[in-house]
């Protein structure tokens, strides 16, 4: 994650243990507690799409090496031929 978007993540993370420990405490949550708790599953969700992303990253450029190194071998047995 860039900068300002780990500095996102890390206030996002301390604010929904803070609504944690009023849950553990028993107190009653507010509208914003709620919302921080909203908030903290959609910031994990991304956190994993963003994971997944990257993977698929990977996977589509190594099958471009492979694709291009099957050219490279088709035109090297091209050339020979002729």
């Amino acid at each position: 994650m860039g900068d300002i978007s780990g500095v996102a993540y890390d206030a996002v993370k301390m604010a929904v243990e803070h609504v944690l420990a009023k849950i553990r405490e028993g107190k009653k949550l507010s509208t914003e507690d709620i919302l921080i708790l909203y908030l903290g599953t959609i910031v994990g969700d991304l956190k994993e799409i963003r994971a997944d992303i990257a993977r698929l990253d990977d996977k589509i450029d190594k099958t471009n090496q492979r694709i291009d190194d099957i050219v490279k071998t088709l035109l090297g047995e091209d050339r020979r031929r002729c």
